[in-house]
């Protein structure tokens, strides 16, 4: 599991100044990115390679609100691979409290959005940091 932190800035908030529910997808991806980032894996390492991570399907389940200025935790698993496809899993907390949950998995593709297979290096280091349970 990696852990980010960040303050909630006024421009990620709604008018009743809560974060707007999209926005904790782009909370994911920063969590996402960091992960990868830990692993040794950087997106930009995996495009310079002529592959991207496009979102399949993304879930979010809601409890409790974030509210403008506050610092949250994103927490993000890598728990599922395929031969051409992982899944990660997400929790944002403000003060351990668990305000979201979530889930998104991508599909491995070439240049031209065709699925491939993980090359066997980029599949070896992510089944290392495989995770069982989600958040």
């Amino acid at each position: 599991m990696n852990s980010i932190y960040l303050r909630v800035s006024y421009a990620d908030t709604d008018q009743m100044g809560m974060v707007y529910y999209a926005n904790y997808l782009a909370f994911f991806e920063k969590g996402r990115t960091e992960l990868l980032r830990s692993i040794g894996l950087e997106y930009k390492t995996i495009e310079e390679r002529g592959f991207y991570l496009p979102v399949l399907h993304a879930e979010c389940k809601y409890i409790s609100p974030a509210k403008y200025d506050d610092i949250i935790t994103i927490e993000t698993k890598l728990y599922e691979i395929t031969a051409a496809s992982i899944t990660c899993s997400y929790g944002v907390k403000c003060d351990e409290k668990l305000l979201v949950t979530g889930k998104t998995k991508h599909s491995f593709v070439n240049k031209m959005l065709k699925p491939v297979r993980f090359p066997k290096d980029i599949k070896e280091l992510m089944e290392k940091n495989l995770e069982e349970q989600t958040i």
